[in-house]
């Protein structure tokens, strides 16, 4: 039984190979699949089953009854995986299987398609190299819309290729006053949906130029913290959480709280189509938006001038964003979030599909923003980036009571 291993970086046309692969457009390599059933494993057949699960109102892969969009993404994947397997196709295209999951389901999830390699072919797409499952023995890569075969696995190290240290993030000219050296403090939180519960007695502070990662298994609560800081979850309401000074639910918006922190999420712009170009996408931080409406004053162009000149991005400025690579996007939402130098940054999993010299990449600029400004940063992923540098983590513990924390 053989199996592939395809490496991309970010400017490989992956959706491009997959939809080809799926007609019948299979490199002479892979000529082998051109007559086998196969399925998909990919985030975007999951996308496809939770869009009919909304539209026809009925649970297409069955969880205890429990719809898609409510499972975390280990849950999901797992659901969609077993759900495949039951299928029994020759071979399975695995389109970067190990993104968003915590480090014990992915030995998981190893084990499980381990099991199946005696008979079912398993082509793993791959951005990360040390991703690379132990049974797999042919290798090739994809380089923008170019296949070609590796005579061996490449070399997994992961190497920052910039530093960022050549030029100071510049200053927003937002104001911010008033704010407490304590940003954000939960006391003695628990949270319960009906009879799950969720967190279990979570306390944690947050002050102003802490660098924080946070982290935990799929579905231990790291998304309903967040959502207690920068959403609106109503479950909020009543505990003991203040942010920036005020107990939540006391009469601040969310807006207002919006205001003061900076955020990003890949899904943000995952099915973003608007076309704005990499300088107004950067300015459009600093109105809080994403994509730019209305007309940027002299002072935000030069700001965001010094900004594409630390992203190395001022000679392709004009370029639409939604024209960049995976990579390139990710590094352009990142900094944009940072742009108006909020009190707090909250990066949720930003390194999700990018391959080993982007995810490098945004590691450095992180830390860059860690070093030169006051900005509190929570870093959520379940990778433990090399390189990345935060000076303590928020573990969550999950037990049937909730989750607990535990700082590291």
């Amino acid at each position: 039984m053989n199996h592939w291993a395809i490496y991309l970086d970010n400017d490989a046309n992956k959706k491009g190979f997959i939809k080809d692969f799926q007609h019948g457009k299979i490199p002479t390599a892979l000529k082998e699949y051109a007559l086998k059933t196969g399925k998909l494993f990919s985030q975007f057949t999951l996308e496809k089953l939770m869009d009919k699960e909304d539209k026809h109102d009925k649970k297409i892969i069955s969880n205890e009854g429990q719809e898609l969009r409510t499972m975390s993404s280990g849950e999901q994947k797992r659901a969609l995986l077993f759900y495949l397997l039951k299928e029994k196709p020759d071979y399975i295209i695995l389109d970067n299987p190990f993104d968003n999951l915590d480090i014990g389901f992915q030995e998981d999830l190893k084990t499980i398609l381990e099991e199946h390699s005696k008979s079912i072919s398993f082509i793993q797409l791959a951005s990360r190299k040390s991703d690379t499952l132990s049974f797999i023995t042919n290798y090739a890569r994809i380089e923008k819309d170019q296949f070609s075969v590796m005579d061996t696995s490449p070399n997994n190290e992961n190497q920052i290729p910039h530093s960022f240290t050549s030029i100071s993030i510049p200053k927003s000219g937002i104001e911010f006053p008033n704010l407490p050296d304590t940003l954000v403090d939960f006391k003695n939180v628990s949270i319960s949906y009906g009879d799950k519960k969720i967190l279990n007695n979570i306390n944690w502070s947050i002050k102003k130029g802490d660098f924080w990662q946070l982290s935990g298994t799929n579905g231990s609560g790291k998304s309903t913290i967040l959502s207690m800081i920068f959403g609106d979850n109503p479950k909020a309401y009543g505990q003991e959480i203040h942010l920036f000074g005020s107990k939540k639910g006391s009469g601040e918006s969310v807006w207002d709280i919006k205001k003061k922190i900076g955020y990003y999420s890949p899904a943000m712009t995952d099915k973003f189509s608007g076309r704005h170009s990499i300088e107004n996408m950067l300015i459009s931080g600093l109105n809080d938006s994403v994509g730019l409406y209305t007309r940027p004053t002299e002072f935000q162009k030069r700001i965001i001038k010094q900004w594409l000149a630390i992203l190395d991005v001022t000679s392709i400025k004009n370029t639409f964003f939604n024209k960049l690579s995976t990579g390139k996007q990710r590094l352009i939402m990142t900094a944009r979030a940072m742009v108006k130098q909020p009190p707090l940054l909250i990066l949720d999993e930003p390194t999700a599909g990018m391959d080993d010299e982007s995810a490098a990449l945004l590691v450095a600029l992180v830390n860059k923003f860690a070093a030169e400004t006051n900005t509190a940063i929570i870093f959520v992923s379940h990778r433990k980036e090399k390189g990345l540098k935060p000076k303590q983590t928020f573990n969550l513990i999950p037990s049937e009571q909730g989750s607990t924390g535990i700082i590291q």
